[in-house]
Order: C-alpha cells, then sequence, then structure tokens
C-alpha cells in the first residue's frame, strides 16, 4: 500500500522502554534476541518459565519490539502497515451455538489478542512457539458474517451493508472457501508470531465454533528496501500506489462508519466492512507478456509505479495525453485507468493484502496470488462499483480469477475491559 508511515498507536523501541519501566517487562522483552549476539538460556534458564530472566537481556530487535495497541477507537489491522506474514480465517458457530456462545468466545478471543498483541504468552495453554520473540507488530481483527446474525437471533441487528455481493463474470468462487460466521484476519513481522496467534485462536474457539476456511499470505519484510516503497504483487507489480491515506480529509469518511448521523445499527460506530477475495493471478499466461505488453495491461510503468503518461509513482495520471497517432498513453482498458476513484463516482477503499502461494497444480502451474482485502465505510459504495466496471472491460481480467470471497462487518475497537462486539452482543 502506498502508505508506510508509522502509525501513532505502534509503539516503537523507546516507548516500549518507558512502558516496561512502569508495568514490569513483558516476558518476551526479557527474552528477547538481537541476531547472532542475543542470548542463549540453558537448562536452569529454560526452566525458570515466564516468572524470570538475567538481569541484563539482549534488547529486541526494532522488527520484534514493534507493537500495536489492541484497544482502541478502530480495531488493529486496518491502518497499520502491510504486514511480512497474514492469516485469514473464517469460523462457523457450532450445532447448538447461539448468542451466548458467541460472546463467551468473543470475550475470550479479545483477551488472547490483547495478551499476543503485547509480547505476552496465550491466557490459556500457550503453545510456547513464540516464546522469545517480541510482539512483532501482531495485530488481530474480528469481523461478522451475513449468516451469523441469523444463527445468534440477532437478525434485526444485520447491517443492510452485508448484503450478498453481486455476481461478477470474474468469479469461480468455492463456496467451501467464502464467507462464514465469523472472521478472523492476523498480521505480524515474524511468521512464527502470525502462526502463534492463529493457533491460539483456533485452540480458543473449543466447542463453540469450527474453521470453515483458512488462508496464509505474505508481503515483503521489514527492512528489505533501502527506504520505504509501496509494496510489489507476485506479478512483479508495484500495487497500492493510490491508497487512501489516513492523512486524506475524507480518510474516515470513505473509511469507517460514523459514530452518529448514520444508516448503519450503532453497534457497528467507528467499525468497516472488509471484502475478502482469494484471487489467483495465472501466472504462465501472464509472464508470457513482454513488460511493455504487461505494463499496458496496468497503466503503469513496472519499474516504478509511475502513471503511463509520464512522471512519477504519485503523478496524477493523465487520462486525456495520447501520442501523434491518437493513442492514449493510458489505454482505455487499462487496470489503473478503470480503478480511479474519478472514474467511479469517488469510489474509495483502503487495499491491505496479502500475496498467497499454495504450491503447484500437478501440470506446474502455480497456485498463487493475491489475499485481497479492502476496507471501505459501505461496500456498495466501495468495492462493488469498482468491481463492477472492471467486470465489464478491464485488460487485467484474463490474468486473474477470483476463486473464494467474503464480506465481513469489522465493529469498531474495544473499550478497556471489554471485547470485540460486545455492543452487539449485549445490547
Amino acid at each position: 500500500m502506498a502508505d508506510q508511515s508509522t502509525p501513532s498507536d505502534v509503539i516503537t523501541p523507546a516507548d516500549t522502554a518507558s512502558e516496561n519501566s512502569r508495568a514490569g517487562l513483558s516476558r518476551r522483552t526479557l527474552l528477547g534476541t538481537a541476531g547472532a549476539t542475543g542470548l542463549v538460556l540453558g537448562a536452569a534458564g529454560g526452566a525458570m518459565g515466564y516468572a524470570a530472566a538475567p538481569a541484563q537481556a539482549t534488547p529486541l530487535t526494532s522488527v520484534g519490539a514493534g507493537r500495536t495497541m489492541f484497544h482502541g477507537k478502530h480495531q488493529p489491522g486496518i491502518t497499520e502497515g502491510l504486514q511480512a506474514r497474514g492469516h485469514l480465517a473464517a469460523f462457523d458457530l457450532a450445532a447448538g451455538a447461539g448468542r451466548k456462545e458467541a460472546a463467551a468466545l468473543l470475550r475470550r478471543w479479545s483477551q488472547t489478542a490483547e495478551r499476543l498483541m503485547a509480547g505476552e504468552p496465550a491466557p490459556h495453554d500457550d503453545t510456547d512457539v513464540a516464546r522469545d520473540a517480541g510482539p512483532s507488530s501482531l495485530t488481530i481483527t474480528f469481523g461478522f458474517g451475513h449468516s451469523f446474525f441469523g444463527r445468534t437471533g440477532l437478525d434485526k441487528q444485520r447491517p443492510a451493508a452485508l448484503d450478498p455481493l453481486p455476481d461478477f463474470s470474474s468469479d469461480r468462487l468455492d463456496k467451501a472457501r467464502s464467507d462464514g460466521d465469523l472472521w478472523v484476519q492476523i498480521g505480524a513481522d515474524d511468521a512464527l508470531v502470525a502462526f502463534h496467534a492463529l493457533r491460539a485462536i483456533q485452540k480458543d474457539a473449543g466447542a463453540a465454533a469450527r474453521v470453515r476456511w483458512q488462508m496464509n499470505g505474505f508481503n515483503r519484510a521489514p527492512g528489505a528496501t533501502a527506504h520505504p516503497t509501496t509494496a510489489r504483487n507476485l506479478m512483479g507489480q508495484i500495487d497500492g500506489t493510490r491508497n487512501p491515506k489516513p492523512t486524506d480529509s475524507d480518510f474516515d469518511k470513505r473509511i469507517f462508519v460514523p459514530a452518529s448521523g448514520s444508516t448503519d445499527p450503532g453497534w457497528m460506530a467507528n467499525g468497516s466492512y472488509v471484502v475478502v477475495r482469494r484471487i489467483r493471478m495465472l501466472l504462465d499466461d501472464w509472464e508470457k507478456l513482454s513488460s511493455e505488453a504487461q505494463e499496458d495491461v496496468i497503466g503503469r510503468r513496472k519499474s516504478d509505479g509511475a502513471p503511463l503518461s509520464g512522471g512519477t509513482e504519485t503523478t496524477e495520471m493523465d487520462l486525456e495525453k495520447a501520442d501523434a497517432q491518437g493513442n492514449f498513453a493510458v489505454p482505455v482498458n487499462a487496470h489503473a485507468r478503470i480503478t480511479r476513484p474519478d472514474q467511479n463516482g469517488g469510489a474509495a477503499m483502503l487495499r491491505r493484502p496479502f500475496s498467497y502461494h499454495d504450491g503447484f497444480d500437478p501440470d506446474g502451474t502455480p497456485d498463487a496470488g493475491l489475499l485481497f482485502v479492502c476496507w471501505q465505510a459501505d461496500p456498495l459504495r466501495g468495492f462493488v462499483p469498482v468491481q463492477r466496471k472492471l467486470d465489464r472491460g478491464d485488460a487485467l481480467s484474463q490474468f486473474i480469477r477470483h476463486e473464494a470471497s467474503g464480506l465481513f462487518a469489522v465493529p469498531g475497537g474495544a473499550a478497556r475491559g471489554g471485547y470485540v462486539g460486545q455492543q452487539l452482543l449485549e445490547g
């Protein structure tokens, strides 16, 4: 995504040090290591567990020490920068489970998320997978699917914005890997920290819910480039140049449900709607194109993301620029032209995707692409109009296939001592 700045609610190593002086060092800060100079615990140290650590532990690296707060106006995992590792999962409530069981589950999940995002062990039966790691900017986000409300007797609280998405011509959807009662997004800058969170969430579900589907994704690791850059996808193309930024004057209006004056139910105040799509990239076909042909499909230079009309990555695209033969510099069916907000009635969405690779088909075709995750205050004004227009003539369509889909209502952040979705489930 275009905005790679550090959000204000991410705690830096310096902030962590001051917090530790007030609340006591977290077990991961105490046990943290930094590369080859890291601390090695012997048998005695290992037996001491979480309760003790050497007096002078080596500090965590900057990647491991990054921390995002669980409590806040909005849930974490929406406005933060792209994370190196991600897991998306949907759960269905078990037969017989209803509102009471769902409330207990969301309370457990919220307690677990709060502890793990602080770099602490899970509250129940921690697996020790991330024992010697820091928070690594872990975020855990929860949402509700269309079917959740019927199963919990909360049909009257279902937002109209959760109505099923329309069918699109590029859809080849696997229903078993789409939708779900509950949705969880996990992101971190360390793969073990992310897996640890996924396992804890899955164990916490217990008898109340079962996994419906789960997907794994990745992005470039922090520090892999000399300076922050917009991410590239598996097609090698810079992806996310025109992402809305929190500094935009209308950012909150486009991305979050307002606290008042909205037609959404009150429990969605400060929340957002997320569309999740597993988009397979037909890389064998794509990679047969020349770089110039690929650029025409996208409408931007592959090297630096600049529009084909000229300039740099952030230069406004000139849709009217043409050559001597009258051909537009940015082709009329180029992906970047079609997706521009000013070409879609101002429709905008905050894209926060992960790439994925799930091996190869028997014929050697890679099962790889994009776990497309986009946020908006109203999917009928964000995702839907853009996707409809893409459906009618996007040059990229012949090189991708939408294989799974989900739409979820993501309520605002939990208050301290509370849990995500509490107003819905206890209101």
